[in-house]
């Protein structure tokens, strides 16, 4: 109990200048979750999330539009999932998750980005196991026991359930996101999800010193600006 989802990982992009980005981003995680499936959000339940997603981060409707039409029309790139895994400064734990139409391209990218910080590329599962892959739902509302409740009596298995500043926000093994969401909405109708997704949440956090913040920032922005770059999870604790 007890993980704090506020530091579970930095938001991918958060000034305005680098929407563009955000909005690539998007693009081709929508077109390989509709190109994957099928592309129609009602009978595609990843790419329904997807979409949800994209609209609470402000993405056009266009650029949904456009991918979904690239991903009917066929053809176009072949997008395969690539994930990194190493130790940033300070000592942080690191997993960078990519769509890439070219392996070569994205592991020298990647590798840059440590080699620039100081920063150690590990072998696959050198971090991951310090990681607990979770579905994350979170509401605004002051009942945890009343959700928990909910979840038990539809069979969910539940990881955690945190109550903070007028916030709930639950924790099920991904393999529970759907069954979770579905139980959630049954159960509150009028529930708006703030968040709702599968992401890495760290087991343990590791405290950044204020010498290794700049580096720290360096580093992720180094790693945002990689065109295959899709996800940036971390264990790092800034000073306040």
């Amino acid at each position: 109990m007890g993980r704090s989802f506020e530091n579970r990982k930095m938001s991918i992009l958060k000034t305005a200048g680098q929407k563009s980005k955000l909005y690539s981003k998007y693009g081709t995680q929508l077109y390989v979750a509709a190109k994957s499936g099928v592309p129609d959000p009602d009978l595609n339940p990843v790419l329904r999330n997807l979409i949800d997603k994209a609209k609470r981060d402000q993405v056009p409707a266009h650029v949904i539009e456009k991918a979904l039409e690239k991903a009917r029309g066929g053809g176009g790139e072949d997008y395969v999932s690539a994930r990194y895994e190493g130790f940033g400064p300070g000592g942080c734990s690191i997993i960078v998750d990519c769509l890439t139409d070219n392996n070569n391209r994205t592991i020298t990218d990647v590798r840059n980005c440590f080699t620039k910080t100081g920063s150690k590329l590990g072998p696959t599962g050198s971090v991951a196991h310090m990681f607990d892959q979770l579905a994350i739902l979170s509401f605004k509302g002051d009942n945890s026991e009343q959700v928990l409740e909910a979840m038990l009596e539809a069979e969910v298995d539940v990881d955690d359930v945190e109550c903070k500043d007028g916030r709930i926000t639950l924790f099920a093994p991904a393999s529970e996101f759907y069954k979770a969401k579905t139980a959630l909405l049954e159960a509150f109708p009028d529930t708006e999800l703030e968040v709702q997704e599968i992401s890495f949440v760290p087991q343990a956090t590791k405290q950044i010193s204020a010498a290794d913040v700049p580096l720290f920032e360096k580093f992720i922005n180094l790693l945002n600006d990689c065109e295959d770059v899709q996800e940036i999870y971390h264990n790092a604790i800034l000073p306040g």
